[in-house]
């Protein structure tokens, strides 16, 4: 039989082996699941610290979870494998699955040479360059990764992102940054920046993470991060903060959709809240001083 989410379900009680598998991982020694009918009553979420907040019911020949305290976290036994595995990429979801729950699907082997017939599918990543003030909402050019990079690393910000730093009263640091920092929208080419004025997405989602007391620390295990591959890394204006760009497949979920989940994956790996901000496609990123910025080397100018 072909691995699928329909097949998976059929050969795992409708997906409530895969829920039982993965809290064993937690709670090895406890009763995982009490099923009464399609009910299976509240037991602990692991992602809710333990909390005795997961419910778990079969709607519709599907397993399916939400948790009473929050009101984001809900979804079918998928999205809840997705959580433990770090995997969002469906079709290695599937295949993990398989794995551990030893479902024995056959899986094809691809041709080692299949990729000579494939399409090219190079990936350039795409944004919007803004020049300052903030309230200018057209972009003055179509710019690639490696050429903000070198904007970053050279001393085009060096002068105002020392002014910025300076300045102790945050509505007068707020309005400065405003009005005098160029911007970029990492997420995509626009006519004009707004979400409805995307003309081509880039693929590429900024992470915003502010007040940071360890941000070396956190610099160094994002660029590390086992799931998630850094594209560009460098210190926000405040120098306090990180802006991450990773790469993001748009083919089976939504912008907004992947936001959440990468947003749901740094908490549970990390235990920071990310600025939501962020699920805006149009989000506006200044652009600051950062020698020591970080760019893939698939990026880099030739």
């Amino acid at each position: 039989m072909e691995i699928s989410k329909e097949s998976i379900l059929k050969k795992t009680h409708y997906g409530l082996n895969i829920y039982a598998y993965v809290l064993r991982q937690y709670y090895p020694k406890s009763t995982v699941l009490s099923l009464k009918g399609r009910d299976c009553g509240i037991t602990r979420n692991p992602f809710n610290g333990g909390k005795s907040t997961l419910q778990i019911n079969v709607v519709e020949n599907k397993a399916m979870h939400y948790d009473i305290e929050l009101t984001d976290f809900k979804g079918d036994v998928f999205d809840f494998a997705s959580y433990h595995f770090k995997i969002i990429n469906e079709e290695e979801l599937l295949l993990k699955i398989n794995e551990v729950l030893h479902l024995n699907f056959e899986v094809k082997k691809e041709d080692e040479l299949s990729w000579l017939d494939a399409p090219d599918d190079t990936w350039y990543a795409y944004s919007s360059f803004y020049k300052a003030p903030i309230r200018n909402v057209f972009p003055t050019e179509k710019v690639r990764l490696h050429q903000i990079f070198e904007r970053i690393t050279s001393d085009k910000y060096k002068s105002i992102t020392e002014q910025f730093r300076a300045i102790k009263n945050p509505k007068e640091a707020r309005k400065f940054k405003a009005n005098h920092f160029d911007y970029v929208t990492f997420s995509g080419v626009f006519s004009k920046r707004n979400d409805d004025s995307l003309i081509e997405h880039s693929s590429l989602l900024t992470i915003d993470f502010d007040h940071l007391e360890n941000l070396e620390e956190l610099k160094q295990q994002l660029l590390n991060d086992e799931y998630f591959e850094t594209e560009m890394l460098f210190t926000s204006p405040s120098g306090e903060g990180l802006k991450w760009i990773i790469r993001i497949d748009l083919s089976k979920v939504s912008h907004n959709e992947y936001f959440i989940a990468v947003a749901n994956y740094i908490k549970h790996t990390y235990n920071i809240e990310v600025d939501q901000s962020g699920k805006d496609i149009s989000r506006a990123c200044f652009l600051s001083h950062d020698p020591l910025a970080y760019l893939h080397k698939r990026h880099q100018k030739l």
